[in-house]
């Protein structure tokens, strides 16, 4: 496979995975040590993730502190293709945070009551990802950056 169709193949498997899930891991790491959440997520694009995260919660406490994170997209088993990456998260206000909100219910209907819950929008910037598809030889994962 060519360069050009190997980073095709990367790319749509990146997006049929972002596509396929609604949840994903999310560390984070501040003043009270590192730390691991199951959150629910839309993409705007390979490298813009948004989602929600509780108020007072010790994730959003983290993002504020050091907004470097990482993530992994997968279903838990290492035998379906799965994503990792660091990011940058953003904690967004106003007209933003409507837009996060809108974004996130049209993907994960069932997030909905949560939405009503004290919780902030959160984007986060993704400039490379680690996509493994281990059945299909990508061990180690194929790198997919802008």
């Amino acid at each position: 496979m060519t360069t050009t169709g190997q980073r095709g193949a990367v790319e749509a498997l990146l997006h049929r995975t972002l596509a396929a899930h609604k949840s994903m891991f999310l560390a984070t790491a501040g003043s009270d040590g590192s730390w691991v959440s199951g959150v629910y997520f839309t993409e705007r694009g390979p490298h813009e993730l948004v989602l929600v995260l509780e108020e007072r919660g010790r994730t959003l406490k983290a993002i504020r502190e050091n907004p470097e994170v990482s993530l992994v997209v997968s279903t838990g088993s290492p035998m379906e293709p799965f994503l990792q990456a660091r990011g940058t998260a953003v904690v967004v206000g106003g007209a933003e945070d409507e837009l996060v909100r809108q974004a996130l219910v049209a993907k994960v209907s069932e997030a909905g009551p949560f939405l009503a819950t004290p919780v902030r929008a959160v984007k986060v910037a993704v400039p490379r990802w680690r996509v493994t598809d281990i059945p299909n030889g990508w061990l180690p994962g194929k790198d997919f950056g802008a």
